[in-house]
This record gives structure tokens, C-alpha cells and sequence, in this order.
């Protein structure tokens, strides 16, 4: 029988300053209200489950009991749940924000190679998660008259060249194998973890800080899906 454990948290994950892009930070706090009522995440525990299927938003079990749901539900657009009003932020901080779209961008970029190499449900559906997150992102950077460094880029293709050579040094290593490829995973989530606490040192924009808190809940979530994954 598999259980599960459900969870009002928003998936959102990690566009930080990856520390993998070696893109500067500051930061760290995590708390704050949910941003969207209807999302959760469910992680399932091993049992003799199978097969993958969608639920509320887009939950996922996957072979073994092993399973993640990520995304939105009904009406869990994420513009729409960004409620706290817009603040002041530092040169810095603005540069911290336009990197976190070039990792929600990264992160997405990997998971959907791995996802079609493998055709494990794991990385299509945090893969598909990215592409929310992303939203948010340009939500924010909208909000503050910023560019997008992401904006009509191919994928696999970042204008940043550390970025660059960081997607390139992550995608060598993940497509050598399936477990491989979760530890890539894993690792990208880590980062984005440490990353996004750094980044909340100082800041004081409530809706920016609202969606890193968000994203951190949502890269933990992650994480726990791929070391699940990993370990079977």
C-alpha cells in the first residue's frame, strides 16, 4: 500500500545565484505564509505502487510508491498568487534577481534533457514545475523594470557564460547515466537551497522575499524526490 504525506506548500524552485554559476548572493530566512492555497506536494514512500498518474495540480506517484507531486493547482497561477506588495532593492539584489531566471532556466533546461534520456516521470515533472517558477521570476523582474537575461534564449543556451559553462559541465556528467543524472539533479537543489538563504540576507522587498522563501520549500521538496529516486 503507499502512503502519503501531503503538504500546502508551493513548488517553486530554485533560481538563486546558483553557487554552481559562481553568480554572487546575499543572504538567509525562511518562513512566510503560503502563496498559493491550492498547491501541494506529495512525497510518497517506498511500497509496491506502479505506473505514474496525475492528481490535484499535478501530483505524481511513480514506479514503487516512490512519487512527487509538483505544480499548481486549479487557479494556481503564480502571478495571481504573489500577494505581498513590491519593495526596494539594492543594486545587488537586482543583479541576484536576474540571475535566479537564468537557474529556474537552468534547472528546466537539465531536467527535460534527463527526461527524455531516461524517461524517468521525476524529471519531467520538476522539469515542468521549472517552467512555473520561471513565471515568477519574470513576474518579479517585471515588477522592477529589470530585463530578462532568459528572454528568446534556446534552451541549453544562456547568456551568461559561467552559466554557460556550468549547464555544460552539469549536462556532461548527468547524460553518463540514470544515476548520474539524480545526482545532478540533487545537486542543482542543494545549491539553490544555500543559495536562496543567502539571498534572503537583507532583503527586505516583501513580494521578492515572499517568492525566495517559496522557492527554498519548493527546492527541498525537490530534493527529497530525487534522493528517493536515487535510492532505489
Amino acid at each position: 500500500m503507499r502512503t502519503t504525506t501531503t503538504r500546502r506548500t508551493v513548488v517553486l524552485v530554485a533560481a538563486g545565484t546558483l553557487g554552481l554559476a559562481g553568480i554572487v548572493a546575499a543572504g538567509p530566512a525562511l518562513a512566510g505564509a503560503d502563496l498559493f492555497p491550492a498547491t501541494r506536494t506529495t512525497l510518497g514512500q517506498p511500497g509496491p505502487g506502479d505506473g505514474s498518474g496525475y492528481g490535484t495540480g499535478m501530483g505524481m506517484g511513480a514506479g514503487m510508491g516512490i512519487g512527487m507531486g509538483a505544480g499548481m493547482g486549479a487557479g494556481g497561477c503564480l502571478g495571481a498568487g504573489l500577494t505581498a506588495p513590491q519593495g526596494t532593492l539594492t543594486d545587488q539584489q537586482k543583479t541576484t534577481l536576474a540571475a535566479m531566471a537564468q537557474e529556474e532556466k537552468l534547472a528546466h533546461d537539465l531536467y527535460t534533457t534527463f527526461a527524455d534520456k531516461y524517461q524517468l516521470p521525476v524529471f519531467a515533472h520538476i522539469a515542468a514545475s521549472e517552467t512555473t517558477h520561471l513565471s515568477v521570476v519574470r513576474t518579479l523582474l517585471d515588477r522592477y523594470g529589470l530585463s530578462d537575461p532568459t528572454a528568446g534564449v534556446a534552451a541549453g543556451t544562456f547568456s551568461d557564460p559561467t552559466v554557460q559553462a556550468t549547464y555544460d559541465r552539469l549536462l556532461a556528467r548527468g547524460t553518463t547515466g540514470r544515476a548520474a543524472a539524480l545526482r545532478v539533479g540533487q545537486e542543482v537543489e542543494r545549491t539553490d537551497i544555500a543559495d536562496l538563504r543567502k539571498a534572503l540576507t537583507g532583503l527586505t522587498a516583501p513580494d521578492v522575499t515572499q517568492v525566495y522563501q517559496h522557492l527554498v520549500a519548493a527546492s527541498q521538496h525537490h530534493l527529497a524526490a530525487f534522493t528517493a529516486w536515487a535510492a532505489r
